[in-house]
């Protein structure tokens, strides 16, 4: 049984109210800290077994998502301590360090990546990622007046969202639909996404749609940025894991209501391979896709099987 707090969390993440990589990954820590403080644990056993439970509960809501098991990962690979006081006093301090890094990171991030653009550069946009629009605020502060194709992304229309955010930052947005990307490309100058996985081979998994993306603008000569905090490397490819593929509800395609009895397959993501993109942009730097394994090992060790909460 997890608190309220957790299942409440699950829910929402689920159920896409809480989206973004780093959205999911701050609200699973704050319920993690919610069942420490909530747990009625008498031992340090059953404490463990209790934030187990719970962490298992938020693990379970997006699979391919890395930042949520590398989100619990780090809180509770910090748990320490020999009484149910202390173990509890471990993870609220973990989760505030975790959230002050998280805070910082995409703070980071932006100003590296703000640094790829240049001042009347045009930007395509895939789906909704903070760290993206962290690059495209670094630069606009730094006085560079920028222009956006901003892919719709169904079926849930994420790139709405992303258009919304642009305009408030002062970026003159064009709202594209997905099919028409191909045909606007040779009017960009960058392709900038997120990532909700980053494998060790540099590859990227991102919402449905980013490869076919890349692959169309490695054919124009237009340069991939993809903007990830480490947070979203994904430290079980280096053992061989692969990273499971969600596959959401039919209904975000076809309304139940439709007269129309055919199968509907909706894969919430794809993989791009690391030969479309040309830099990844983190808090840490810039690295080309290929380098990547070494500043996974570096940030998650090189047995990852091996953390609490894997």
């Amino acid at each position: 049984m997890v608190s309220d707090a957790v299942a409440d969390t699950a829910e929402r993440i689920a159920s896409m109210e809480v989206r973004g990589a780093a959205t999911i990954a701050s609200a699973a820590a704050d319920a993690l800290a919610a069942e420490a403080r909530e747990s009625d644990a008498d031992t340090p056993a059953d404490f463990r077994e209790d934030m187990t439970t719970a962490a298992d509960r938020l693990r379970e809501t997006r699979p391919t998502a890395v930042s949520l098991p590398n989100a619990i990962r780090l809180v509770l690979g910090g748990m320490r301590g020999g009484s149910v006081p202390a173990l509890r006093e471990s993870v609220v301090a973990a989760v505030e360090d975790f959230r002050a890094e998280l805070d910082a990171a995409q703070d980071d991030l932006g100003a590296v990546g703000g640094r790829r653009f240049a001042d009347g550069d045009t930007v395509m946009t895939h789906c909704h990622s903070t760290d993206a629009l962290a690059c495209v605020e670094h630069a606009v502060d730094a006085g560079k007046s920028l222009s956006a194709y901003v892919k719709e992304t169904r079926p849930r229309k994420q790139g709405h969202i992303t258009a919304e955010r642009l305009r408030e930052l002062g970026v003159d947005v064009t709202l594209i639909v997905d099919s028409a990307a191909h045909h606007f490309l040779p009017e960009a100058d960058h392709v900038l996404v997120g990532a909700d996985a980053v494998r060790a081979d540099g590859a990227v998994v991102n919402k449905i749609g980013t490869a076919g993306l890349a692959a169309s603008a490695s054919e124009r000569d237009v340069p991939v940025t993809v903007a990830a905090q480490t947070l979203k490397l994904a430290p079980r490819t280096l053992a061989g894991h692969p990273i499971e593929i969600e596959e959401r509800d039919p209904t975000e395609v076809l309304d139940p209501d439709d007269d129309l009895d055919v199968a509907v397959a909706n894969p919430a993501f794809d993989v791009t391979p690391a030969r479309y993109v040309d830099a990844v942009v983190t808090e840490r730097g810039q690295y080309a896709p290929e380098s990547l394994v070494t500043l996974m090992r570096d940030r998650y060790g090189d047995r990852p099987d091996d953390v609490f909460g894997e």
